[in-house]
């Protein structure tokens, strides 16, 4: 079995566009389909590589069910 697939795999994937940059690698992001603001941290595997994260960047985000008001930066879009 993948490392991704099982039953707690239950994140939603959204894109969004950065507004602001706020302390310890948070953003507030703005979601494309709904235009809800949610608070965006970086992932492990951003930080790690530094990937640079500017207000106006286009993300994808991983969101838990449970919480819907944070997410997951996982990746800077084109």
């Amino acid at each position: 079995m993948p490392l991704n697939e099982g039953k707690n795999n239950q994140v939603i994937k959204k894109e969004g566009r950065v507004i602001e940059a706020l302390p310890n690698a948070f953003f507030k992001v703005v979601l494309n389909d709904d235009g809800k603001e949610i608070l965006g941290f970086l992932s492990g595997k951003m930080r790690m590589n530094r990937i640079t994260i500017l207000p106006g960047d286009k993300v994808s985000l991983e969101i838990s069910p449970y919480d819907e008001g944070k997410g997951r930066i996982v990746y800077r879009l084109k």
